[in-house]
């Protein structure tokens, strides 16, 4: 009999979102909390990103199985869980720049937030700048989270910043780099606040940006 682990992969792995969120459902219907209920999905996509890396699986198959992962995450931290008296540590305002298509890193960071009590508007994928900006006013952001996947499109993240330089809206948001080939040097060349090189730590990162402590 296979264990939900392996039956939760090739959910994944197939982009099968109908079966992502049902096995989202047994988990948590089962007891485990969000968080642990989440492990194997995060194991799973990761496998898919390396498989990609390693040349054995195409861009629509990974398009795919992030598909599949979003579905889980919808199930598993639903946006609308806990109301008005789930904490919320600030407003994240997350996305991946213009030009860059990659969401799987991105959609962990803003499941692993939302599991902490951040409320996080996710963007998407391939944002322009205009959005980013317009929905910071918007959603009165206190922390944008700037994914970029690919070296030619870290650029989008400094044009964002330099913008954000110009306006009255860098007093008052800060910003959070991350992404494969982004590292702490480059986030401190263009300006960024904070700098995470996994989801992780993207929230250990969130919270010393919004300058409280982690529980």
């Amino acid at each position: 009999m296979e264990s939900a682990e392996v039956k939760i992969r090739r959910a994944i792995l197939e982009g099968n979102a109908e079966q992502a969120v049902a096995l989202a459902k047994q988990a948590l219907d089962s007891g485990l909390k969000p968080l642990e209920a989440l492990e194997p999905f995060v194991a799973a996509i990761r496998h898919a990103g390396d498989l990609f890396e390693e040349g054995d699986f195409f861009l629509p198959e990974l398009l795919m199985a992030s598909g599949a992962m979003k579905a889980a995450l919808g199930v598993i931290f639903p946006a609308t869980e806990g109301g008005e008296d789930r904490p919320v540590h600030g407003t994240v305002l997350a996305g991946t720049v213009q030009g860059d298509i990659h969401e799987i890193g991105k959609n962990l960071v803003c499941a692993l937030l939302t599991a902490h009590g951040f409320k996080v508007v996710d963007l998407g994928g391939d944002v322009p700048s205009d959005k980013f900006l317009e929905q910071a006013v918007i959603q009165k952001a206190d922390l944008l989270a700037l994914s970029a996947l690919l070296t030619t499109t870290m650029i989008q993240q400094k044009s964002l910043i330099d913008r954000l330089q110009k306006s009255e809206l860098r007093d008052r948001v800060k910003v959070m780099v991350g992404g494969a080939p982004v590292n702490a040097a480059w986030a401190k060349s263009i300006g960024a606040d904070g700098y995470a090189p996994d989801a992780a730590r993207a929230v250990d990162e969130a919270f010393r940006l919004m300058g409280k402590s982690r529980a």
